[in-house]
């Protein structure tokens, strides 16, 4: 059984995002929601919520056992980018690009 959870429009770099999800991926939920506490990245604390959310969901919803579940998916995509305009010298603009991303994780028994 597959469960998976989504958070959307998250405010980060997907590239920084990716760098966490990859760590987390292939390990048993226990083991990746350790890893996640302690990463020094701030995507670490949204992709923890994910993992949260998606092992909850396989618990409430299909009645799987946290202690059986495996990360067997995470990905981070890329969302919409917020783009703004900075005031420069002599009545320069420069852009600011502010990314966002998708951040999707799937758990499941591992008997796939």
């Amino acid at each position: 059984m597959r469960v998976s959870a989504t958070a959307k429009y998250l405010r980060g770099s997907t590239r920084k995002a990716r760098l966490v999800v990859q760590a987390i991926r292939g390990r048993p939920v226990e083991e990746a929601a350790a890893l996640l506490r302690f990463m020094p990245q701030a995507a670490a604390v949204d992709v923890a919520k994910v993992l949260k959310s998606a092992t909850a969901n396989a618990e409430n919803n299909l009645n799987l056992s946290a202690d059986d579940l495996v990360v067997l998916d995470a990905r981070a995509d890329e969302g919409p980018t917020m783009k703004r305009w900075q005031p420069r010298a002599q009545g320069r603009a420069f852009p600011i690009h502010k990314p966002m991303t998708h951040i999707t994780v799937t758990v499941g028994d591992g008997e796939d």
